[in-house]
């Protein structure tokens, strides 16, 4: 019987161990997995970056991303600690990277520019962009930092064309981008352009620089598809977002705008150049104090299209031109008039608000060409000023209106 016993007792504390050992080989995996999953991490100080606003960090950069990019082992993260103001030189961050899928870039602390336009240096002569990624997959930039562009020197310089300003932030064919949760400022031209990349997802970006500071867009768009902009504020001194050609399934939302030049297509067709833009989605954002809203400007003896664009749910507060097409946009003399980037199957829909001047809906076509299928629903855009009536003008558009204040005979 006690040999039984025995027998069973061990038999217990065999089960019971197996057990054990099981359940440790289990988590162990996970914990291995989840490891291998988050990567290892990269802090530009431990490069030797100062963080102090004045010695250059762009070396201690340039070696955190390079070994970041190089890591094999999972995601890797790349830090910019907070708290620190790291002043960089422009550089140049070049993919592939090994990592398959992504590869993490954290900027939690500020990132500035050199304040003086003498105080740059530069590599070579591609002098158009202050900080360039490309050729990089699964790029993503967040962390909750900042990141000036000190371009004060550069807006009074650049002025008569004697020194180009270059842009803030560039990225070149980078595959499955996502940028948030940071704030861009001053930059000397745009802040952030897009080209040549597929699946963007922007969000939580808020862009500041004075509203006379020039061509300083917030985020430019070129060459690219599915591009989502969602949940932006965007206060600077040209258009919040310029949708260029080559551009497709571009969808923005849930953006505050102003001051600044409105949400733009184009402008297009420039120096007699084909254009192609299409399937644009822009859908509840505002436009506070703009000299424009929802805008599409096209170049006199363009070529090519704009097409199947849609504004809707857009709130207006005294922007200068709320509604317009401007296929006259050419301040050159010698313009020729005879062809144009043909815009068609444009909608605006459920577009509420007050205009700054009295022409609140300006659609002016080609005269060579014309605009087609240009659809109004559903507008009431009131004068900002007390006693002041709005109206609709138009040249050579054609379509539909229905609900329209201010009325559209044109297209009724």
């Amino acid at each position: 019987m006690r040999k039984l016993v025995l027998i069973a007792v061990s038999f217990m504390l065999l089960l019971i161990a197996s057990f054990c050992l099981l359940f440790f080989l289990l988590h162990a995996g996970t914990d291995v997995t989840d490891t291998k999953l988050a990567g290892a991490s990269f802090s530009v100080d431990s490069y030797g970056a100062k963080g102090d606003g004045q010695s250059d960090d762009s070396q201690a950069f340039l070696k955190a991303w390079n070994d970041a990019c190089g890591s094999a082992k999972g995601t890797p993260t790349l830090f910019v600690p907070k708290g620190k103001a790291y002043l960089f030189q422009p550089v140049k961050l070049k993919g592939p990277c090994k990592p398959a899928s992504i590869s993490v870039q954290q900027i939690q602390g500020n990132i500035i520019a050199p304040e003086s336009v003498d105080a740059w240096k530069w590599s070579d002569d591609d002098k158009d962009a202050w900080i360039r990624f490309s050729g990089i997959n699964g790029l993503v930039i967040n962390g909750g930092g900042q990141i000036d562009g000190q371009g004060a020197s550069w807006w009074k310089c650049g002025s008569d064309g004697n020194c180009p300003r270059p842009t803030a932030l560039h990225f070149h064919s980078c595959q499955n981008l996502q940028l948030s949760d940071l704030t861009h400022i001053n930059s000397p031209k745009n802040h952030i352009s897009i080209n040549t990349c597929n699946d963007t997802h922007i969000s939580n970006l808020h862009f500041i620089a004075p509203e006379d500071s020039p061509n300083t867009d917030g985020i430019d768009i070129s060459a690219s598809s599915n591009v989502f902009i969602h949940n932006c504020k965007i206060e600077t001194g040209d258009d919040c977002v310029a949708i260029n050609t080559g551009s497709s399934f571009i969808n923005i939302s849930d953006v505050a705008c102003g001051p600044g030049h409105g949400i733009s297509i184009g402008s297009l067709g420039e120096h007699g150049e084909s254009a192609e833009v299409e399937e644009i989605y822009v859908r509840n954002c505002n436009f506070t104090g703009t000299q424009n809203g929802a805008r599409i400007k096209t170049w006199e003896g363009g070529s090519g299209y704009a097409r199947k664009i849609t504004f809707e749910d857009i709130t207006l507060i005294a922007p200068k031109n709320p509604i317009i097409i401007d296929q006259h946009y050419d301040p050159l003399p010698a313009a020729t008039n005879n062809s144009a980037v043909k815009v068609s199957d444009v909608t605006y829909r459920r577009v509420y608000g007050t205009s700054a001047v009295e022409n609140a809906i300006k659609l002016d076509c080609s005269n060579s060409v014309g605009c087609t299928n240009i659809v109004l629903e559903d507008i009431n855009i009131t004068s900002s000023v007390l006693g002041k009536d709005t109206y609709a003008f138009c040249n050579n558009a054609h379509g539909r209106s229905s609900s329209s204040t201010p009325n559209v005979t044109c297209l009724d």
